[in-house]
């Protein structure tokens, strides 16, 4: 089992070190825990293959006035956490949402300045609304360029590719085609990836800023594995996942990675700080473990560190897990637990995302072994697949299959 050039960092490790015999000796773990571990070294191939690769590119970049990206499930949380990269990094006007938003309504949700550049986010390239999203766009709007991030060199989106000069695809490495029914390293390095793309004016700065976060990435591993098997994490029937705008879309992904490990067990919710005084607080009870994701931005901070002290005022939640920079003690009680890195304060929040979901992750991991099932295939009744089954398309996506 091979978990690439930083694998004899976890041999600190207690927890990660149990973990990997546990692995070798019963079926069930062994994938999802190789492809979380495996993100630091992978970040690094993909910051060094985006940079190789970047030259291929150059005419689609030049001249945009739009991009929107888009997936389906954690593909569209990917296309999410990407969007902020392409707005603080480009910069230029972009907008992510859903595959099956652009099957049900196409152009009309899209932005109107041309030239515009559509990034489709995949896995495994073969997903009913992957393919059918790009022949529709295709068929819709000629003056959209389509390029597709994925992590399958044999899937339909990146065979399309080989065969027609109206789309790019951009192949990762195939360690990154996860194995495991859960997105966890062709969701970061997809991330990556496209923030490189982004980053396309100064990729130097790109490749050391990965870099760094891959160093960050391995102690924020280490840190969790060691501390979210705590008692208390595993006996919350609700997680709150918190963060501001630029991140929401880690939010959501570390949610659907609660949800999907636990095959629904976990009631979870994924909101902004200042959403939660909206509504969704009343359903913060004493089970309720609050997942904070922290913005190095002060004006930012010092709105969300107002909600987390209100909701230490009014005793709400068991618990909170803290993943930022600089956590202020006196947020802080004898339960929660604390994941600083400085990297936060160093990096453009375009990579912070990255960061955040990984820890999500592990907590979902976990919670998924305390709950009897086998990270690898959570969904026992097959409910969900690794790869959508196949649905009925309609329209143009139906015309041009």
């Amino acid at each position: 089992m091979s978990f690439g050039s930083n694998a004899s960092s976890w041999s600190q490790s207690t927890a990660i070190t149990e973990l990997l015999q546990q692995a070798e000796q019963k079926d069930g773990l062994r994938d999802t825990l190789r492809e979380i571990l495996q993100q630091p070294d992978t970040w690094r191939e993909t910051a060094s293959r985006v940079k190789a690769a970047l030259p291929q590119y150059t005419a689609m970049l030049d001249g945009l006035q739009a991009v929107i990206l888009t997936g389906s499930g954690s593909s569209e949380y990917a296309a999410e956490c990407a969007r902020t990269a392409f707005q603080r990094l480009f910069p230029v006007t972009a907008q992510s949402i859903g595959s099956g938003a652009l099957l049900t309504d196409g152009t009309s949700l899209l932005p109107q300045s041309r030239p515009a550049l559509m990034i489709h986010f995949a896995r495994s390239g073969d997903s009913p609304e992957s393919v059918g999203a790009l022949q529709a766009m295709l068929h819709d709007d000629a003056r959209i360029r389509q390029l597709a991030i994925t992590c399958n060199a044999e899937g339909k989106l990146a065979k399309a590719a080989a065969h027609d000069g109206r789309l790019k695809a951009l192949t990762l490495d195939a360690r990154t085609n996860d194995r495991s029914l859960v997105m966890t390293s062709s969701f970061t390095n997809m991330v990556l990836a496209a923030i490189g793309m982004a980053s396309h004016a100064d990729t130097e700065a790109y490749v050391s800023s990965a870099e760094r976060l891959a160093i960050a990435a391995e102690a924020i591993l280490t840190t969790a594995f060691e501390q979210f098997r705590a008692p208390l994490l595993q006996t919350c029937s609700r997680v709150f996942y918190l963060a501001d705008l630029a991140t929401f879309g880690a939010a959501r992904e570390a949610a659907l990675k609660m949800t999907e490990m636990t095959a629904g067990r976990v009631m979870t919710v994924a909101e902004t700080y200042l959403g939660l005084r909206h509504g969704p607080m009343s359903a913060i009870h004493k089970d309720a473990l609050i997942v904070c994701f922290l913005s190095a931005d002060p004006l930012v901070r010092a709105y969300e560190e107002d909600l987390i002290r209100e909701l230490n005022a009014k005793e709400l939640g068991a618990a909170k897990i803290f993943i930022g920079s600089t956590v202020p003690h006196d947020l802080v009680h004898k339960e929660d637990i604390v994941i600083e890195s400085e990297v936060f304060s160093q990096t453009s929040v375009a990579f912070h995302s990255l960061l955040h979901v990984v820890a999500g992750q592990v907590l979902a991991f976990y919670r998924c072994l305390h709950e009897g099932l086998k990270p690898d295939a959570p969904s026992e009744s097959g409910v969900i697949n690794r790869v959508v089954q196949k649905f009925q398309l309609h329209g143009a996506a139906a015309e041009q299959a």
